[in-house]
């Protein structure tokens, strides 16, 4: 009876840096036998989160997790669902009886209501179900402003201000990643105090439903009962919830205006290599940094993870033997001169 069971389907969804790779790794890590399938869509050069995402524990061996992580490297998963997506959705609705779950991160860029609505195809819709959107906030930017409640408002000052950009998609698809989702998570809660807290609870609120439940968490630690099981069958009733982007074509729907490229360094000292890319962010509209870096005298690989001027970093894994000890870094932002700041970050770390 097993294959004959609709396979559960969770996206995870959310802004640039709010914590869905980590909130992936902690289902990951705390999966409890459960058979759990990965696709990930990256938007940039180079594959980081699949390669996060391959060094958990989950209880195979590395070529084993090769099997398992599905990543897709093109970028935004509602422009390529049909020449990536179902090639690899049906490679695991025929494996469905080998698993229990699918858990699929979608770019910090994709609009997640268009993938939903591809599991109404009649070769998936029979095998799978999308059992929840999970929309991942970064609670810290919320609370900063990045997102505010009142857009026209923050518009007409950005057009008071001729160094912005006057015409920003951000706003949009944040509320649009709100307007998709069946549990709302607000993480990085520890990094603000109740009162804020209080407000971002209460801007995110006003975007969704009743019946969607907000959860605070840090570092995406949730148990598993709350993430998975929900039900929701969202691509049921997707069709009637109301986005930006409803009436779009997939020729306007495109991410021109976002830029991403890498940058690849030899050995950097990592205190420089944090001060120059926090200078890099100051003098450029850059939304996240991230990437892997090799640290002079570090027998491991340093793993950076910036959004604004906000930098995670942690060493996670050994350099292997036949690796080159070298940096590279993914730059995603907004009209970027890209070698105007590779040379700038060099000049840097001279």
């Amino acid at each position: 009876m097993k294959t004959l069971a609709k396979l559960p389907v969770t996206i995870v969804t959310g802004f640039l840096g709010s914590g869905k790779t980590t909130l992936l790794r902690h289902m990951l890590d705390n999966a409890e036998g459960r058979r759990i399938a990965v696709i990930v869509n990256e938007f940039g050069e180079l594959g980081i989160d699949g390669e996060i995402l391959k060094q958990c524990s989950i209880g195979c061996t590395e070529e084993e997790a090769v099997g398992r992580v599905f990543e897709l490297a093109n970028g935004c998963l509602c422009c390529t669902v049909q020449e990536e997506f179902f090639p690899v959705m049906r490679e695991l609705v025929a494996r469905r009886g080998d698993l229990d779950q699918i858990l699929i991160e979608t770019s910090g860029l994709a609009l997640p209501k268009p993938l939903v609505q591809a599991f109404q195809w009649p070769e998936i819709r029979n095998a799978c179900t999308v059992d929840a959107v999970i929309t991942v906030v970064d609670s810290p930017a919320v609370a900063a402003g990045t997102f505010a409640a009142h857009p026209e408002q923050v518009d007409e000052q950005r057009k008071q201000d001729p160094n912005l950009d006057h015409e920003s998609p951000l706003h949009e698809l944040f509320e649009d990643q709100l307007a998709s989702a069946d549990l709302v998570i607000l993480n990085k809660a520890d990094l603000l105090d109740a009162e804020a807290l209080a407000a971002v609870r209460a801007e995110v609120a006003e975007e969704l439903p009743p019946a969607v439940k907000i959860v605070e968490a840090s570092a995406g630690k949730l148990p598993l009962s709350v993430l998975l099981g929900l039900n929701a069958e969202a691509e049921l009733h997707i069709d009637s919830r109301p986005t930006h982007h409803d009436h779009e074509g997939h020729e306007d729907h495109d991410h021109d205006e976002f830029d991403s490229f890498h940058v690849d360094l030899p050995e950097v000292e990592e205190a420089a290599l944090i001060k120059a890319l926090g200078q890099l962010v100051e003098r450029h509209d850059i939304l996240r940094i991230k990437g892997f870096a090799a640290i002079p005298g570090k027998p491991m690989r340093l793993l950076i993870q910036g959004v604004g001027k906000r930098f995670d970093k942690h060493f996670d894994r050994k350099w292997l033997t036949d690796e080159t000890r070298s940096t590279r870094l993914v730059v995603i932002g907004q009209e970027l001169d890209q070698a105007v700041i590779a040379n700038e970050l060099r000049t840097a770390l001279v």
